[in-house]
């Protein structure tokens, strides 16, 4: 299954972007990294694209994300972002994202409430590793929230009919409990 999915993992800057990369090439995907500029035609022949983290603040530097609306607007397949992706992502369909009262960073307990696809299989608390200033403030509309944590609503959340879903935390990172099962049910989503 997965060595025939081609994925393209969006750089927006994140320190992690490599991780998000190597995970899915551990699960031998067909993956590259590519600008957040990169023109809709360069990636059109991805089965799914991942927005990686990034350090620009979503709340004031959103332009810093390329060309990232013009693919939750024209591409149909699934998207996840993460952290600073999921944030845009957010944002972009409707939220506002804002500094958070209480930015996280290191490892912090998630709770899931609805086990959406993108975390079938994950138990319903786990730890995952955290690094952000801003955050998701409300559900936007379409969207059905899947897990928070104790001072974040919003760390992760799905819209399954347009195929969007966003995750506050690393999947990526080591320290991510079940990080690999993510990534892997992010890939069944990809199937065309």
């Amino acid at each position: 299954m997965a060595e025939s999915l081609k994925i393209y993992v969006m750089d927006n800057g994140g320190q992690w972007t490599h991780r998000e990369w190597r995970v899915l090439r551990d699960l031998e995907v067909d993956c590259e990294i590519k600008s957040n500029e990169s023109e809709i035609d360069e990636i059109s022949d991805a089965d799914g694209i991942v927005l990686s983290g990034g350090a620009p603040s979503i709340a004031y530097e959103s332009f810093r994300l390329g060309k990232t609306a013009q693919y939750l607007d024209k591409l149909k397949i699934p998207i996840l972002g993460i952290c600073a992706g999921a944030q845009f992502m957010g944002m972009h369909y409707g939220s506002n994202v804002m500094p958070a009262i209480h930015p996280e960073f290191g490892r912090v307990e998630i709770s899931i409430s609805e086990e959406n696809s993108i975390l079938r299989g994950v138990p319903k608390k786990f730890f995952a590793w955290e690094s952000h200033n801003d955050e998701i403030k409300s559900i936007p509309p379409g969207f059905q929230l899947l897990a928070s944590s104790e001072t974040c609503k919003v760390q992760a959340m799905a819209n399954t009919y347009e195929k969007r879903y966003a995750l506050q935390f690393h999947p990526e990172v080591e320290h991510t409990q079940f990080g690999k099962n993510i990534f892997k049910n992010f890939l069944e989503l990809c199937v065309p």
